[in-house]
């Protein structure tokens, strides 16, 4: 696969999560409509780290690390950090019993709005990195 391709792959995924976190939003299902939205932001920067170096991202869903990793930490607002710093929390809490029932309190609608309208944000932002 050429650096081009994988880039599009990773971003062709993140489309798609996206496209899954609006209509789970559509349908009410909070718990997932975070998670997508990690997903996406995940695999948008996995797509930037494809561009950006020539090994292959690592198996880690930390969006700190990965864009740390590939050099783009240091460019995001204070904003764009405490976002990626948030939204890194739903991979986990969204995945384990324990904690679904806690995170399923707090998200509503205005929530998940926020989160996906921030995530296509970012997500542009890192897009134009590329």
């Amino acid at each position: 696969m050429t650096r081009e391709e994988k880039v599009q792959y990773w971003l062709d995924i993140a489309n798609y999560d996206l496209e899954t976190a609006e209509d789970l939003y559509k349908s009410q299902r909070w718990l997932y409509v975070a998670f997508m939205c990690h997903q996406v932001i995940e695999k948008t920067l996995k797509a930037y780290w494809s561009a950006k170096r020539e090994d292959i991202p690592p198996y880690i869903h930390n969006h700190k690390r990965l864009a740390e990793g590939c050099g783009l930490y240091g460019e995001l607002s204070d904003e764009q950090k405490d976002f990626i710093n948030a939204i890194s929390t739903y991979n986990i809490q969204a995945r384990y019993p324990e904690y679904k029932e806690q995170l399923a309190r707090v998200l509503t609608a205005s929530t998940c709005r926020y989160l996906i309208d921030t995530t296509k944000e970012l997500q542009s932002w890192i897009k134009q990195k590329l």
